[in-house]
């Protein structure tokens, strides 16, 4: 069978591997790929967002399964249009996708099921922000609505660095959603981690120390 896949970042090219140790598989493409991703795939110079394309080159190619790794073309609706074509692809439909396009959407959803999340409330307006700010236990986690390649979630231990992140946010238009994450939720993660595996959590340790994210290296 031919694959095709969607992305071009590390988890594109864990998903050509694996998909390449299949004994069903003849022929892998990926769009756009990456120089990694060549070793194992034919690479299309195709973006993940040009659908129409995409459909065009499945059609074209007879691929058989279509595998998407990055989150914007899932949110996107790439499935959706996929099968409006008739073409097998693997991936939450447009509706679907949400769950990880939207945040607030997500903990909105959480919080109606009586799924077990942190404390938070959602926000377009950064003066009322603030108000709950002023009336919150810190640290708090920032969080901006949408899709934001994992650089959306900020920890912030005092009012003042909510506030800077929240001006920073609102200037950008991301200012959406923010989760409350309390100090006893925090402490009974850490102790769950720690009775699974300490030397995990003394790698993990060792790796952070090598990103400084700001100043005094927090």
């Amino acid at each position: 069978m031919k694959v095709l896949i969607v992305g071009s970042g590390g988890r594109e090219h864990v998903i050509a591997w694996k998909v390449s140790l299949s004994s069903k598989v003849d022929k892998i493409y990926c769009a756009p790929g990456n120089a990694g991703i060549g070793q194992i795939a034919e690479c299309v110079p195709i973006k993940a967002m040009e659908f129409d394309k995409l459909v065009e080159f499945a059609k074209e190619k007879e691929i058989d399964l279509t595998i998407v790794g990055m989150d914007d073309p899932l949110v996107g609706g790439i499935v959706d249009e996929f099968e409006k074509a008739g073409l097998r692809i693997f991936g939450p439909r447009k509706n679907a996708a949400i769950l990880e396009g939207s945040k607030a959407f997500s903990k909105d959803l959480m919080k109606k099921y009586n799924i077990p999340t942190a404390k938070y409330e959602n926000f377009d307006d950064a003066n009322k922000a603030i108000e709950y700010l002023e009336k919150s236990q810190f640290p708090i986690v920032l969080k901006a609505d949408g899709l934001a390649l994992g650089k959306g979630v900020l920890i912030c231990n005092t009012l003042e660095e909510a506030k800077v992140i929240l001006k920073k946010y609102n200037q950008e238009h991301l200012l959406n959603g923010y989760e409350n994450l309390d100090e006893r939720k925090q402490k009974q993660l850490l102790d769950q981690i720690m009775n699974i595996n300490f030397e995990l959590i003394k790698s993990l340790y060792d790796n952070t120390k090598s990103e400084k994210l700001s100043n005094d290296d927090k």
